[in-house]
C-alpha cells in the first residue's frame, strides 16, 4: 500500500475514532426539578417558544422593550442562524439562538452590555422606569438545589468556585468567546471584558475588588 493511501485510510480511521468519542448515547429522562445539567439545546428550544408566545421575532421584542429604553446603540445585532426560520402567523421569522456558532448570535459592542448590565445591577430600573420586573430579576439569581452555580441563564457564584476571589452575591452573562457581563451588586459594579481566558478572570477581579476596597 503506498504513503498515500495509508495516509488517507489513517485520516478516515481517526476522522471515525474523534466522532466516536464525541457519540452521546442516549440517557435517562429525568424528572423535571430533579436534574440539572448545561447544554445549548434548551436555549434553542426557550428562543423558538418566545417567539411563538410573542408572535414576533425576540430581537425586535429586546430593542423594543429593553434596548432602547435605556439607550442603546443602533449597532447591535441579534443573527438567527440560516436553518431556523419558522413560519408564525403567516410570516417567516428566524428564531435567534443563544450563541454565536454557525453564524448566528448576538453582536453588540461593550458600551450597549454595560448599559444592559447597569439595568440589572439596578435591579430592573433604567431612571424612573421599571423596564424589567425588579422580583424576577431576584428569582433569576437564586440557586437551585441542583445547580448551584447557575440561574435563569445567569452564572452564580454562591459557591465561590467561579470566581473566588469575588463576592457569593456577585454574578454574570458569559457568551461565546469568554464575552462577560459581570456584576457585583455588593460593591455596586458592572464589569465587561470581552475575549478573555477563562482562567483569567479571578485574577481581573482581584484587581478590581482592590481598586475598589483599597486593601
Amino acid at each position: 500500500m503506498g504513503r498515500q493511501h495509508v495516509g488517507q485510510e489513517f485520516g478516515l480511521r481517526r476522522a471515525r475514532t474523534v466522532r466516536a468519542r464525541r457519540e452521546r448515547k442516549p440517557r435517562a429522562i429525568q424528572e423535571p426539578g430533579a436534574f440539572y445539567e448545561y447544554n445549548d439545546v434548551r436555549i434553542n428550544r426557550f428562543s423558538l417558544s418566545l417567539l411563538r408566545l410573542f408572535g414576533r421575532g425576540v430581537p425586535d421584542v429586546l430593542k423594543e422593550s429593553v434596548m432602547d429604553p435605556i439607550g442603546a446603540s443602533k449597532d447591535w445585532k441579534w443573527i438567527p442562524y440560516g436553518n431556523s426560520i419558522v413560519e408564525v402567523n403567516g410570516k417567516q421569522i428566524g428564531s435567534v439562538s443563544g450563541g454565536t456558532r454557525w453564524g448566528g448570535g448576538l453582536w453588540i459592542n461593550s458600551e450597549d452590555l454595560a448599559r444592559f448590565g447597569l439595568l440589572i445591577l439596578n435591579e430592573g430600573r433604567w431612571g424612573k422606569r421599571q423596564v424589567v420586573a425588579q422580583q424576577w430579576l431576584k428569582d433569576a439569581v437564586q440557586p437551585s438545589e441542583h445547580g448551584p452555580d447557575y440561574g435563569y441563564l445567569w452564572w452564580l457564584n454562591t459557591k465561590k468556585k467561579q470566581w473566588p476571589s469575588a463576592p457569593a452575591s456577585s454574578f454574570a452573562a458569559l457568551g461565546n468567546g469568554s464575552n462577560t457581563i459581570w456584576i457585583d451588586p455588593e460593591h455596586d459594579i458592572v464589569f465587561v471584558w470581552h475575549w478573555h481566558e477563562n482562567r483569567a478572570m479571578d485574577g481581573m477581579i482581584q484587581r478590581l475588588m482592590a481598586a475598589v476596597t483599597g486593601e
